[in-house]
């Protein structure tokens, strides 16, 4: 059997990697946004560049070709953790909240932003001051119900979407 390797890359994804009888590492690297990058390099080398960046349907697609469907949805299913709900919310240009800052989110009961993914960078904790700009991601955790309000928040505006 072969053994992969699962690497957490805070602000970026999941890192899957295992080495070939022939002594190549195959690695993917998937990311928050969905994309995947493809690196191949012998195994011990020090630099790897992405061979290929598939977005989120040619990598089911290509996942399918090699017969690893049920693989790709194991590896979504490693950030479900039992009682812990994590969430992601991204910020879009025409959200009311895009260029506000962060502590103007109405966020509802039993929720949390614990981190701002922008670009491949992740802010644990974002300060209140922060200003979200279009293409950032928020992590909650908290209820679905909760998260969904949270969403509507963002997109609404200011005290937007803490009731149902």
């Amino acid at each position: 059997m072969v053994e992969v390797r699962r690497v957490d890359l805070p602000g970026v994804g999941v890192l899957h990697s295992f080495t070939t009888a022939g002594g190549v590492e195959v690695s993917v690297i998937a990311h928050r946004t969905g994309s995947r990058d493809l690196i191949t390099r012998l195994y011990g080398e020090e630099h790897a560049v992405p061979s290929l960046r598939l977005e989120d349907e040619e990598a089911r697609t290509l996942a399918d070709l090699l017969g690893g469907t049920r693989i790709v949805e194991s590896i979504a299913e490693l950030d479900d953790l039992p009682g812990v709900p994590i969430n992601w919310i991204g910020v879009d240009a025409d959200d009311a909240l895009a260029g506000h800052r962060l502590g103007e989110v109405a966020v509802p009961e039993g929720v949390t932003i614990v981190a701002v993914v922008r670009d491949d960078d992740a802010t644990p904790a974002p300060a209140p001051g922060r200003v979200l700009e279009p293409g950032d991601l928020l992590v909650a955790v908290g209820p679905e119900d909760g998260v969904q309000r949270l969403r509507r928040a963002v997109a609404e505006g200011p005290g937007e979407g803490l009731s149902d």
